[in-house]
């Protein structure tokens, strides 16, 4: 059982991952098992060029960058990268939920979902009744998000990236990864807000 499940390994979900392994020295983060599944393969960096992403190089690829951030968070304890395989289901199970990849079942009490804006997410089982259009996608490009109030779908589903519905742009992506994480951290602290800084 993982305390929580990340899942997309994009901007949003690695800088989820990142805030909360570097907080991995606070008391409330002992013996937290979190797990990542960082299926890149359909992301929309992999066609990308960055030019305008806040500490990236000038013109660096986006596959690239996919995978130097993957590599990098491999040093961020207790995040345990599981097999990069795309989810089929996610569905409540009591307190926590199970979440069914191609090859693999996992548990988790908490989820974080930054798979992107696909409309392949309402063929997700268990996402169905959350589906909207994504409203901050180009005109005529049909995308999809799903409805939430400041990232949280419901207690334990989080959404960051464009699954959130935010603007496609990695850098704001980026950024609802880390307000998802000091949301969490703040949960695991007895809802007394934390966040973490490095020194």
């Amino acid at each position: 059982m993982f305390d929580l499940l990340i899942i997309g390994g994009g901007p949003a979900g690695v800088a989820c991952a990142k805030v909360l392994g570097s907080a991995s020295g606070k008391d409330y983060m002992a013996n937290k098992k979190i797990g990542m599944i960082a299926y890149t393969q359909t992301s929309d960096l992999n066609a990308a060029v960055l030019n305008n992403v806040y500490g990236v190089s000038l013109g660096v690829k986006g596959k690239d960058f996919l995978k130097t951030e993957l590599e990098e968070l491999k040093t961020f304890k207790p995040i345990e990268q599981l097999p990069e395989n795309p989810i089929i289901s996610l569905v409540a199970k009591g307190d926590s939920y199970q979440v069914s990849t191609k090859e693999n079942n996992y548990e988790a009490k908490n989820v974080v979902l930054a798979i992107g804006h696909s409309p392949k997410i309402a063929d997700i089982e268990g996402l169905t009744d959350w589906v909207i259009p994504h409203k901050n996608s180009l005109e005529g490009v049909e995308k999809c998000a799903l409805k939430n109030t400041n990232l949280l779908v419901k207690d334990g589903l989080y959404v960051a990236g464009l699954t959130s519905g935010c603007a496609s742009q990695a850098v704001i992506a980026a950024g609802t990864g880390g307000d998802v994480a000091v949301q969490i951290l703040t949960k695991w602290n007895n809802n007394k807000f934390d966040h973490h800084h490095d020194k």
